[in-house]
């Protein structure tokens, strides 16, 4: 009989022995298994989710409020508003060559929007055209957002928010109708999608409206900016660009470039960052926790296989005496320690997979702290890293107590009761 089939018989011999035992010890290790894959599949969901959420807001923007100078400048005193204009946005689109994107933004929040005999109070904003791309403003299906047309021709187009437009036309779609603002008729072009975000200025997203930026100046006779809004080529040339901007409007409106109350800034790669850094945390927090309980159950199916060791003490002595080679003495031991594993685990996988098949199916709507959790992902990582964990435990579980019994001299166990 070749060797490797003769260390798999006497592996299922002392298996039919050891039944009760091996069930108890299958379910010890599907239990660390079953906690280990849920604790990394909701530090996933969670991962996902916050990194979803800190991208709502944009990816590799920076938000500038405008401030006031702190030092004096070339005989100017300190203490000057510095206000930026709409024209700017075209300058610094000129000017500073490693930008991917600016946009201006001008804000109002006392706005009546009317459609029918639905009144709304709303934030209402007027924005460069590419603002909506910077700052993920996507449109539903059917509609879209402003473009380079509606900015240079004054169009009174107008982009609503997902809540705002519940609030306005229910379960209707608005796109294509006209309503009021502020008495002035406005075409609605498009509603944005709803999305998750972690952070916002100005109040909430879902909530407000956007206007082309020339069209607000023409109809409520403003263009001082309220913020705006730089996305670099290169996020981690976020600093050289800023200070590249500041540059461009330092010239223009008599301002020190390093001076850093002229504007109050919003990083929001750093954010991103910390957001980052701030998950990995947690998923390797969940990580060990799911792993000792795991490891907790391979220290039962280690002990369990000493105490196989000890039972059969006398069986390896005649074994040995009688000729047996060392491999059929530790291989069924550790065959019996890694297959006692790999059932638990897979058995652990399963009952997984079904309690993330069911909570997926769970409802977030109308819950804020549920949709920013996220729900639990069982990805490829994961899978590969809890099959590495039990394949490793389940080799040591039956390694040690294996090379215990090859190490039992014959005449011993003649005298061990």
């Amino acid at each position: 009989m070749p060797r490797a089939g003769l260390i798999f018989q006497l592996f299922l011999r002392s298996s039919r022995v050891q039944a009760k035992r091996a069930v108890l010890t299958v379910a010890a290790i599907a239990w660390g298994s079953l906690s280990l894959i849920l604790m990394l599949s909701f530090g996933e969901g969670l991962r996902t989710s916050l990194v979803r959420g800190s991208h709502g807001l944009g990816n590799g923007l920076a938000i500038l409020w405008p401030g006031e100078t702190g030092r004096p400048w070339h005989g100017l005193p300190a203490g000057r508003p510095i206000r930026p204009k709409i024209e700017d946005v075209a300058l610094l689109s000129e000017r500073v060559p490693d930008l991917a994107g600016v946009a201006g933004e001008i804000h109002n929040f006392r706005v009546s929007l009317e459609h029918g005999d639905n009144t709304y109070p709303a934030r209402v904003i007027g924005a460069s055209f590419a603002y909506g791309e910077m700052r993920n403003h996507i449109p539903r299906p059917g509609g879209r957002f402003l473009n380079p047309t509606d900015e240079r021709l004054q169009r009174r187009v107008i982009f609503l928010g997902d809540e705002l437009a519940k609030h306005l036309y229910g379960d209707a779609d608005p796109v294509g109708t006209t309503l009021l603002v502020n008495k002035v008729p406005y075409t609605v072009v498009g509603v944005m999608i709803e999305k998750v975000m972690m952070g916002n200025y100005g109040g909430s997203e879902a909530e407000h409206a956007v206007i082309p930026i020339t069209t607000y100046k023409a109809q409520f006779g403003r263009e001082t900016l309220s913020n705006l809004v730089v996305k670099p080529k290169v996020p981690a040339h976020m600093k050289t660009v800023l200070h590249e901007v500041n540059e461009v409007l330092g010239a223009k409106y008599g301002f020190d470039p390093d001076d850093d109350r002229v504007f109050g800034v919003w990083d929001t790669v750093e954010t991103q960052k910390t957001t980052l850094m701030m998950v990995v945390g947690i998923q390797i927090f969940l990580g060990v926790i799911g792993a000792l309980t795991l490891i907790v159950g391979g220290i039962g199916v280690a002990n369990i296989m000493y105490a196989v060791v000890k039972e059969r003490t006398r069986e390896i002595g005649v074994k040995m005496a009688l000729g047996a080679r060392r491999g059929w003495i530790t291989g069924p031991i550790v065959l019996e320690g890694l297959s006692y594993t790999v059932l638990g685990g897979l058995i652990g996988l399963l009952a997984a997979t079904g309690i993330i098949g069911l909570l997926a199916m769970l409802p977030t709507e109308g819950s804020d702290a549920l949709a920013l959790l996220g729900k639990p992902t069982l990805s490829l990582p994961i899978g590969l890293g809890s099959a590495a964990i039990l394949g490793i435990m389940g080799m040591l579980a039956g390694y040690f107590p294996a090379r215990r019994a090859a190490s039992v001299d014959p005449v011993e166990t003649l005298r061990y009761e």
